[in-house]
């Protein structure tokens, strides 16, 4: 053991709370929006943790609709990732830049299977790169035989179509005016250049806050590992206009996944990268040192993370993100807070510990748009939650974010657990929760943005019994709160 000082005393979320200053901010005032890379902005400081129970293209749209971004799992094909991707891509623009297209010879069954997979209502169909029709559901609905041509049932006259640069307000009146919800966009050439609908102009209304690109698509994460197929994916996630890739292992203070960052930085092109995860300072740097534009913190944190137990390894999550923010600073880098949130003031903690974002797994997991399977126990539903130090996510494929690549399963030696997590309905309702706690809490500092939040905040730490005071006690909860579960206590 290396000489040193006395332990050094480190704290987590309960461990601390915020003390309430003078302000002039009021909580529906405040301002959300921050950064998770210096490219790339978001509207809300949440991402969805890259986990197999949690993030698959239905979390990563939903979660982009409300202002955050969802990573989705590398326990998945490079192939079905990258569907994934496209899905989350494809879900709404403000101009379909590279609709999905068929050819006339094409069959009914075809156009069928294509707007199933990419869940639309209606494709255009082109001839060398030029456009000659459209056909859509309505058109094919009762249809009986699927061995007929597209060219049979698609719309060639009347096509009503716009020149490249009209706006969305202009493609609403001439949707209005015709009466159709697919307004095709072409060039001079009369070459199909992309397509506007009723649904992505009304998503953009609804969605106002929606985290987006600079073509007006949602935007979505991917994980990869290092082990030998990393690079050909993220070279396919970065080809298919992913946004951010992360380098998601155990211990990203490792000489191999230090190695792979520098690799896989010239490889990817503009496409962001975020590595981790580290508890440390020093690994902090050594991340920054390889290239990343993100650095996430947070080693045994997790619901469902046992490192702390098996490993004996581990920084409690607030002084973690603190050490990390002060190294991260010198760089103008961003730091992301990985587990340990279970309540809205944790979250706020964490961003107000200098933390850009905060990652969420366990509550998230528990959501309508989360893939994991629902249970009924005890009368009560709940949903399937594992983490990627599971056994169980080892042996689908994650095995290398904990060094353990290609060992049998009987010698897999985990670092998570399997369970199941409160039923908590849509994504949308727990999003308003947990953002109303941040909102309050930055009120209450008086703070009116995220950058003034770190600024301004002021810790104090309390005891064992001022947690137990923080809870509601001496009473029976009879009928529980949107964001205060019994079961959470």
């Amino acid at each position: 053991m290396k000489n040193r000082p006395p332990f050094i005393q480190a704290l987590t979320f309960d461990d601390v709370l915020l003390v309430p200053q003078e302000s002039h901010v009021l909580p529906r005032d405040v301002e959300l929006q921050t950064r998770l890379t210096n490219h790339i902005t978001m509207n809300i400081p949440l991402l969805s943790a890259a986990m197999d129970t949690v993030t698959e293209s239905d979390m990563a749209v939903a979660l982009a609709r409300e202002g955050g971004i969802g990573i989705i799992h590398k326990n998945l094909s490079i192939e079905k990732q990258i569907v994934m991707v496209d899905r989350v891509k494809r879900s709404e623009s403000g101009m379909i830049v590279n609709p999905v297209t068929l050819s006339a010879d094409k069959t009914i069954r075809d156009a069928k299977d294509i707007m199933a997979n990419y869940h639309i209502s209606g494709l255009p169909v082109v001839e060398k790169g030029k456009l000659i029709g459209i056909i859509t559901n309505r058109d094919i609905r009762f249809e009986t035989d699927d061995s007929l041509s597209i060219r049979d049932r698609m719309t060639v006259e009347k096509l009503v179509t716009v020149p490249q640069g009209t706006t969305l307000d202009e493609a609403k009146e001439v949707l209005q005016k015709h009466r159709i919800e697919k307004l095709l966009v072409v060039d001079k050439k009369g070459s199909l250049a992309g397509l506007i609908t009723v649904k992505d102009i009304q998503k953009k209304e609804d969605f106002p806050n929606a985290c987006k690109d600079e073509n007006g698509r949602l935007r979505v994460g991917a994980a990869i590992g290092v082990n030998e197929n990393a690079k050909e994916r993220a070279k396919a996630l970065a080809d298919a206009e992913v946004d951010i890739i992360v380098i998601d292992t155990a211990h990203g203070h490792s000489a191999s996944v230090l190695k792979f960052v520098k690799n896989i930085k010239k490889s990817v092109g503009n496409t962001q990268i975020i590595a981790g995860n580290v508890a440390t300072a020093s690994g902090t740097k050594a991340l920054i040192d390889a290239g990343v534009d993100c650095v996430k913190v947070g080693i045994g944190a997790g619901a469902s993370c046992t490192t702390r137990v098996v490993a004996g390894v581990g920084v409690p999550q607030l002084s973690s993100v603190m050490d990390c923010v002060d190294e991260a600073n010198n760089h103008n880098i961003p730091v992301i807070a990985d587990g340990g949130i279970r309540y809205s003031g944790d979250l706020a903690k964490a961003i107000a510990a200098g933390a850009e974002v905060v990652m969420m797994g366990s509550v998230l997991a528990g959501m309508d748009e989360s893939p994991g399977e629902f249970i009924l126990f005890e009368g009560r539903q709940y949903k399937s939650y594992r983490g990627m130090g599971s056994l169980g996510a080892m042996q689908q494929g994650s095995g290398d974010r904990y060094f353990q690549e290609g060992a049998e399963a009987t010698k897999l030696v985990p670092e998570g657990i399997e369970g199941m997590v409160p039923y908590r309905g849509s994504v949308r309702n727990t999003i308003h929760q947990l953002m109303g706690g941040l909102r309050s809490s930055m009120g209450y500092c008086g703070a009116k943005n995220i950058r003034d939040f770190h600024r301004k905040a002021e810790f104090i730490q309390t005891t064992s019994a001022g947690v137990k005071e923080s809870h509601p006690h001496e009473v029976k909860i009879m009928k529980e709160a949107p964001n205060y579960q019994v079961s959470d206590s």
